[in-house]
């Protein structure tokens, strides 16, 4: 019997992927994990494996969305009829097949002698039919096609081959025409017969034009929503609206902190960053804070023995919150090494799921583009977030004298059903202890 390929749930937050590109074509022959089609989810761009052997007989959606279960493909024996098996499966599930998107194109049934139908926006390049079988991320492949490049044509550098932004770059640099300059010819002497030219008349300057406006009540232009914006835009504002949020704010002076980032970075095999040292920081303070490091399950409250910490990265399409396992037990450079493989993973939207699960805490950094201080909202299932600013230099006085310091401020953002105000504010106090005293760290 045909197997029935369904859309599976690849996260726990996943209420319907988006098939950004099938790799493997109809009537091509697939064993068991060999990758068919690359999925949008609710938090990253993943790979669909196959489970099966045998032929893809039927393709359902082409690109677009689909709900969890929803029917996307068959796989089975070579003549065998794709639609009694989905039938069947529809009978033995008790539901019909989801109805896919308005964003997902009809499927073509495909004969052995019938052309390639081209579609649009392609520029009518035959290569786009092979492209789809070349690995390629979903942006390399956005980028090849608004610039016409024929994916065959470039060699990829990511993972197993893979065609990545910094490959359509280098191809789009080294496709540019050289521009050659051409002397102009020189004008010709005149002839000691011929009499001087007649002057041209003077031009008239042109008149003012007087600027008109052009535009209409409808000036504005409309962005589809990705799946991973629609999650974010659900998750926080059940959040914001569900969990009551008070802020607590504190500043504190960073001038030691930066005097042992020198030290350190002259012995350590990976440049240590600030967000490492807040991140080790916070950790340590959530060890002696267990309350802080907790969850509203309802009817109870969850006191994580575990401090994994969520670090929100900014990606095109939202955030996404790699998480940071066991960070209490581990070193500035394991914190900094795993902090950047994330990172670089996360704005590539190749974070698998267990990468991005288990927070208990959560820290959002916007120093690094001169915010001095702000408010984020809770990053559920975490009682708090912390929001950190950049370190500004300013006048402060110290023993009744007027110094120079170099401040930072952060705010606790808090769920009011787990945490108290005073809870907080010793977890601060804390947290502020050590990084003005960064000695403790090593404590």
């Amino acid at each position: 019997m045909a197997e029935v390929i369904r859309m599976p749930r690849m996260s726990d937050t996943m209420e319907e992927g988006v098939i950004v590109g099938w790799l493997v074509e109809e009537g091509t022959a697939v064993e068991p994990g060999d990758t068919l089609a690359e999925v949008e989810t609710d938090k990253a761009t993943m790979e669909l494996d196959s489970f099966s052997e045998g032929i893809l007989l039927h393709i359902a959606v082409k690109e677009g969305s689909v709900p969890i279960n929803g029917v996307i493909g068959v796989i089975g024996e070579e003549g065998e009829d794709w639609k009694a098996a989905i039938a069947a499966s529809e009978a033995e599930n008790g539901a019909a097949s989801p109805e896919p998107s308005k964003e997902a194109a009809p499927a073509v049934e495909s004969t052995p002698s019938a052309p390639v139908a081209m579609p649009s926006g392609s520029n009518n390049n035959p290569s786009s039919a092979s492209d789809s079988r070349i690995k390629a991320s979903p942006l390399a492949r956005s980028m090849a096609k608004e610039a016409g490049l024929d994916l065959s044509t470039i060699q990829g550098s990511g993972d197993q081959g893979r065609i990545v932004k910094r490959d359509i770059e280098e191809a789009l640099q080294t496709s540019k025409p050289a521009v050659v300059s051409t002397p102009s010819p020189a004008p010709a002497a005149p002839t000691p017969a011929s009499p001087p030219p007649p002057a041209a008349p003077a031009k008239e300057a042109p008149a003012v034009v007087p600027f008109t406006f052009t535009g209409g009540e409808n000036n504005f232009e409309e962005v589809s929503i990705s799946q991973m914006r629609k999650v974010i835009a659900r998750r926080l504002g059940e959040s914001k609206f569900s969990a009551p949020h008070f802020y607590l704010t504190v500043e504190m002076n960073m001038a030691k902190v930066m005097k042992l980032r020198t030290k350190i970075n002259e012995k350590s095999p990976t440049r240590i960053s600030y967000n490492d040292l807040v991140v080790k920081a916070a950790a340590v303070a959530l060890r002696a804070h267990p309350a802080i490091n907790s969850s509203w399950m309802e009817d109870h409250i969850r006191v994580n023995k575990d401090i994994n910490i969520g670090v929100a990265v900014a990606v095109k399409d939202g955030l996404l919150v790699p998480v940071i396992r066991y960070a209490d037990m581990k070193t500035l450079s394991q914190i900094n090494s795993e902090v950047r493989v994330l990172a670089g993973k996360a704005k590539e939207k190749k974070l698998q799921p267990n990468e991005m699960s288990g927070n208990t805490f959560t820290i959002s950094n916007l120093g690094m583009f001169d915010i001095e201080e702000f408010t984020a909202i809770i990053n559920p299932p975490d009682a708090c977030i912390m929001a950190v600013g950049s370190i500004i230099e300013k006048p402060i006085v110290k023993n009744g004298k007027l110094k120079v310091g170099h401040m930072m401020k952060v705010t606790l953002s808090c769920d009011h059903r787990v945490v108290d105000g005073a809870t907080g504010a010793k977890f601060l106090q804390t947290f502020k202890g050590i990084l003005e005293d960064p000695v403790r760290l090593l404590i």
